[in-house]
């Protein structure tokens, strides 16, 4: 069968593998993507999926947190000069105080249009996400790269008092630093969704197969394999940003004890200007 250019490119974006190989994989798997996917990761070609794809256009993320919820937000644009404009970011943080007001879509989409007959290029509320802040929680902002990304995360702590401690509020910066540079797909391995988990157990058997290892290891090499592999994908595995030979999950421990009360992390929210969901 024929195998399309464009499906081979969009199968290398996905995969990071070479061209011919994403060519063959598509052959194997008579044109379909999923498996041609599959066959790529059984034979170690792929590169592990990122959750957030290309970037595809302009804009900028916006963010705002007030006393019991916080609000992140993307706004489009045609051009990178319109998103350094500064109507264009009055309008994101007033789109922003106007999700939290809890305003309608068409009415932030009003705002918009009036937007649009300033600057005189076509602008758009791509989307926006909504965190709640309960007393024993704190909610932390990140703007990285002039707004190309944002993020928003929250620590909960056992002793609400502790949230106020310096540490913790440096800890919650720290995390958000940690999750713009590494854009974890998953909080945690126990959130990771069972055929996902299953899937790649199935992959990293056929790996190690592949490789001629003896049917009385595989378990082994597999168990070592997913941990690593969650240690890519979930936030509190991954190599801590500023201490890489501890995990999130160990720096989190210190801090709970250095401050008296168990801080955790139970949410973040992640956006790129112009990602693919």
């Amino acid at each position: 069968m024929e195998i399309k250019a464009a499906e081979v490119k969009k199968l290398r974006q996905k995969t990071g593998a070479g061209m011919v190989d994403c060519k063959n994989a598509l052959v194997k798997a008579e044109g379909n993507p999923v498996k041609a996917e599959r066959i790529l990761k059984e034979l170690g070609l792929a590169a592990a999926a990122k959750r957030s794809g290309r970037a595809t256009n302009q804009g900028s993320i916006f963010t705002l947190i007030e006393s019991k919820e916080a609000v992140i937000l993307e706004v489009g644009c045609e051009t990178d000069f319109v998103a350094n404009n500064k109507d264009f970011t009055i309008l994101g943080n007033k789109l922003a105080q106007m999700a939290l007001n809890n305003n309608s879509t068409e009415e932030m989409n009003v705002k918009v249009t009036e937007t649009i007959s300033i600057i005189k290029e076509n602008i758009s509320l791509k989307r926006f996400k909504k965190m709640s802040i309960a007393d024993d929680e704190l909610v932390v902002n990140y703007i990285h790269g002039g707004g190309s990304i944002g993020i928003l995360v929250k620590l909960q702590s056992e002793k609400k008092e502790a949230l106020e401690d310096e540490k913790v509020k440096a800890m919650g910066f720290d995390c958000a630093l940690h999750i713009a540079a590494f854009n974890p797909e998953h909080l945690s391995r126990d959130l990771i969704p069972a055929e996902y988990v299953k899937e790649q157990e199935e992959i990293f058997t056929v790996q190690a197969k592949n490789l001629g290892r003896p049917e009385k290891v595989l378990e082994g090499i597999v168990k070592g394999k997913m941990n690593k592999h969650f240690g890519e994908i979930c936030f509190l595995d991954q190599p801590f940003v500023k201490d890489d030979k501890q995990s999130v999950s160990k720096v989190l421990e210190a801090l709970s004890k250095e401050v008296g009360s168990k801080i955790q992390v139970t949410e973040f929210i992640y956006y790129r200007v112009g990602e693919e969901i």
